[in-house]
């Protein structure tokens, strides 16, 4: 019996990539196993420093775990520091994403030593959509579906422009195939997922867009329910936001990367809009749907970043209807202009802004979940039930986490519960 077994650090592509690769094994005959497996795949990330230490730390950890595994290392660590990959005792294979489709033929040959460990080149000249097997197997009731993959946007603190390259993009019509096939394999919502979803499609020919593929889903109806990852604030167009406020497929949730409310901070970011812009916008979205989640990731200790600039951010975040927040200090990555900046913020400044912005982000979430207290909320119920209490758990259209006594035949299944009560940590306690 041949094992494997699959770790994965960072963002929801990341976790798209690792379902599809373990879909392909477990159709293949492989099977999970946490310890002496076989093989060993780490699917790693390196968008902070912090990031590309763990990465690290899970490579040493699973070849410990797994001394007889061949291991296999590929994301975006892997993509951008494949030569301090190749040196770490234990690692076999160093696989770029450029090269990440080819996982399943290296697996293939593993009776056979591979001529080479290094399947890697430069992704900034890929220019083809890699697709993956779109239906997951495991306990996911909320599966991702990659739409695209890379960023065009170059933004002076990131390095995923250099990691997943270019923008590029599965077309429309295979994007409402992969959503019908999963709602035949049982699943009632999808996550369309991407590096830069809002460039979605402005590399096919004949050109499409975002919300012509939304425009799609909601009028054929290919999988119950819909929900978008992270969007850029200009690429939020009027009538995305108005499509999702008249539609009953498509979640009512938008995750908007912020980065700093203060207008300099914004220009030397390269972020391509201002403080006001993105005020308004959320104001827009308020107003057309006062019960619809909206979440901002914000940056904080970007070089140059004042007390004042500070300041600006939270009193941004304070004043509008946000529901919740990511909260990542900055990170310098090496060959991105923000690294060469040389006005940076003391640790410890860092360190007390994010606390104080992670602790709004607390109060803003408790804000939102309890405006429900008492409503009926249409929830989709995970498979697993919560390790901590027992219950079930779920979430609803827009984004609330709920918990649920009930039978587990609940589990992947529409239900309409009553929000009851709200924990001093936030968690939302519901009945049917």
């Amino acid at each position: 019996m041949r094992k494997f077994c699959i770790t994965t650090l960072g963002c929801k592509v990341n976790q798209c990539e690792s379902d599809a690769l373990f879909r392909y094994l477990k159709e293949t005959g492989w099977v999970s196993a946490e310890e002496n497996a076989d093989i060993c795949i780490i699917n790693t990330c390196t968008v902070t420093q912090k990031a590309s230490m763990q990465s690290r730390q899970a490579i040493r950890k699973i070849i410990r775990a797994n001394p007889h595994a061949k291991i296999i290392v590929t994301g975006c660590y892997a993509q951008a520091d494949a030569d301090d990959i190749r040196k770490i005792t234990g690692v076999h294979y160093v696989v770029g994403h450029s090269d990440k489709h080819r996982i399943s033929e290296l697996i293939e040959s593993l009776t056979q030593k591979a001529s080479d460990d290094l399947f890697w080149h430069d992704v900034r000249h890929e220019r083809v959509f890699r697709e993956m097997p779109a239906i997951p197997i495991g306990e996911r009731t909320r599966p991702f579906l990659k739409i695209q993959d890379g960023c065009d946007a170059f933004c002076t603190y990131c390095i995923v422009p250099y990691t997943r390259g270019r923008s590029r993009s599965m077309r429309p019509e295979k994007v409402l195939e992969s959503l019908r096939l999963m709602k035949d394999a049982g699943y009632k919502e999808a996550v369309l997922s991407g590096v830069h979803l809002g460039c979605y499609a402005l590399d096919l020919i004949p050109k499409t867009d975002l919300f012509q593929l939304l425009r799609q889903i909601d009028e054929s109806e290919p999988i119950d329910r819909v929900r978008l990852s992270s969007v850029e604030p200009h690429e939020l167009r009027d009538e995305i936001i108005q499509l999702i406020a008249n539609s009953q497929i498509l979640c009512r949730h938008f995750h908007i990367p912020l980065q700093s409310g203060d207008d300099d901070v914004l220009r030397r970011m390269r972020r391509p809009y201002s403080r006001q812009y993105f005020r308004e916008l959320i104001l827009k979205i308020h107003t057309l749907m006062p019960d619809a989640a909206i979440g901002a990731d914000i940056l904080v200790g970007f070089p140059g970043e004042s007390d004042a600039a500070f300041e600006n951010t939270y009193c941004l975040i304070q004043e509008l209807p946000i529901s919740y927040l990511h909260v990542f200090p900055f990170s310098a990555r090496k060959n991105t202009p923000a690294a060469a900046y040389s006005d940076n913020i003391l640790p410890e400044i860092v360190k007390t802004r994010t606390r104080r912005l992670r602790e709004l982000g607390a109060v803003k979430r408790a804000a939102f979940y309890r405006q429900f207290i008492g409503q009926t909320l249409e929830v989709l119920v995970e498979s697993s039930r919560d390790e901590r209490t027992g219950l079930l758990k779920g979430f609803s259209s827009n984004y609330v986490p709920v918990f649920i006594d009930g039978e587990s035949d609940l589990a992947n299944t529409m239900v309409r519960v009553v929000v009851d009560n709200i924990s001093k940590d936030n968690r939302v306690f519901c009945r049917v």
